[in-house]
């Protein structure tokens, strides 16, 4: 990961999120509506797939100019471009190519520093009829999805299994140690137990962050629901209570790092969008596989802050975080995992008019953004405030959520 894990301002105590949230849209947000017919949206977005395409090297099942965990993010985009879509237009190229990375890295894990040195998601398609799709961040992660094949889902079983080696465990913190680790384990930070914290994987590497952390609690949520099976649904409970406990700030975003060996923690400025997409997606599962309401109203207020608070956007609503013109960087990416989590969150917010109109006028407003002000042809900048410019891979990377999901969260 080239961005150490942002932030973690003190907190030192549960936080109550009792309070009722402002799920209003701001009037000052930039073009919040979307008046495009479905049929048009799906061809914007499969049109910027498409740009994208010639930049894979089925060598390697990876996107020139890109990294490992961001051409995750192109699959996850193409695999859910077939799910909104009612499609399979990209289910050989996306199957094909994920098992073929695979293939290459044991346990997904290209830089042998924890399940998959990657960050981004890979989408697989599985039988339940939704993607897994293996977001490796740094050392870490995986979401899903919706998709078809039972192959894909044992990828995913696999690298749960690979990444439970570096939990922390009601025992590890008890015994102030960890199997895995050199040093010595902090059991309780401010009091309250590090259990279901998730490390990095180097025995040195002494970080807990919110995405390794997040991404774990996602796959297992889903996994949950998949298979029904209590250890995935208690290994995701386990890791949301260690990061409602020790990582999200009072304005209810979510931090990045704890020191798993002295509490120490990451400064408070560093504010990530995925940190914080990653948590709404797992929550938004959690919520549907545990009948917790608790979970439901953690996810629904820092998704409200998460889209009107945050340092990520200036007051038209527009997301600048990642606005990279003449090179690559981690945060280019960052904002796909946000935009993709806050469509799941909609995708079950059902029973909240409110949120979900929240959402569709915040993914309008960066859909708008793209297509008035970054886009040349097809093709888009990572700067979504513009100007155009000619064809990245990694600006084309950074706008396929937004075009993709935007299929989903606006009316037929």
């Amino acid at each position: 990961m080239i961005l150490s894990p942002p932030y973690l301002l003190a907190i030192c105590s549960l936080i109550s999120f009792s309070f009722a949230q402002d799920l209003g849209v701001p009037l000052s947000w930039r073009k919040f509506s979307n008046s495009r017919g479905r049929d048009e949206r799906i061809t914007i977005a499969r049109s910027a797939i498409d740009a994208i395409l010639p930049q894979l090297d089925s060598g390697t099942g990876e996107f020139n100019g890109i990294g490992y965990w961001q051409s995750g993010n192109v699959y996850s985009a193409m695999a859910n471009f077939d799910h909104l879509a009612a499609s399979n237009v990209y289910q050989g190229t996306v199957t094909n190519n994920l098992n073929t990375a695979f293939g290459l890295h044991a346990h997904y894990d290209k830089f042998h520093l924890t399940m998959m040195h990657c960050g981004g998601q890979q989408a697989l398609y599985m039988p339940s009829e939704r993607m897994v799709y293996v977001s490796c961040h740094s050392h870490l992660a995986i979401g899903l999805s919706k998709l078809k094949d039972n192959n894909l889902l044992s990828h995913a079983i696999d690298t749960w299994n690979h990444v439970s080696g570096f939990v922390v465990t009601a025992q590890d913190a008890a015994s102030g140690s960890h199997p895995q680790k050199s040093f010595t384990l902090a059991g309780t930070c401010d009091g309250i137990t590090m259990a279901g914290g998730v490390f990095w994987a180097d025995s040195d590497d002494q970080s807990i962050n919110s995405i390794t952390t997040g991404l774990y609690l996602t796959l297992s949520a889903f996994l949950a629901e998949i298979t029904g099976d209590s250890k995935y649904t208690d290994a995701a409970v386990l890791s949301a209570q260690w990061m409602k406990n020790h990582n999200i700030n009072t304005d209810n975003l979510v931090l990045d790092t704890v020191n798993g060996h002295d509490c120490s923690r990451s400064p408070a400025s560093w504010l990530f969008t995925y940190n914080n997409g990653k948590f709404l997606e797992g929550l938004s599962v959690l919520k549907d596989v545990t009948g917790d309401d608790s979970w439901r109203s953690l996810m629904v207020n820092i998704a409200a802050a998460s889209m009107k608070s945050a340092p990520w956007q200036g007051s038209d609503g527009i997301i600048t975080e990642g606005a990279s013109p003449d090179s690559n960087n981690d945060g280019v990416g960052f904002k796909a995992v946000f935009i993709r989590g806050l469509d799941e969150v909609s995708v079950r917010s059902a029973d909240n008019n409110a949120l979900q109109i929240l959402i569709h006028s915040y993914g309008d407003v960066q859909y708008n953004a793209l297509l008035d002000l970054a886009a040349n042809g097809n093709t888009y900048s990572s700067s979504w405030t513009g100007p155009p410019q000619d064809f990245t891979t990694w600006g084309q990377l950074a706008a396929l959520d937004v075009l993709v999901t935007n299929i989903n969260t606006n009316s037929p």
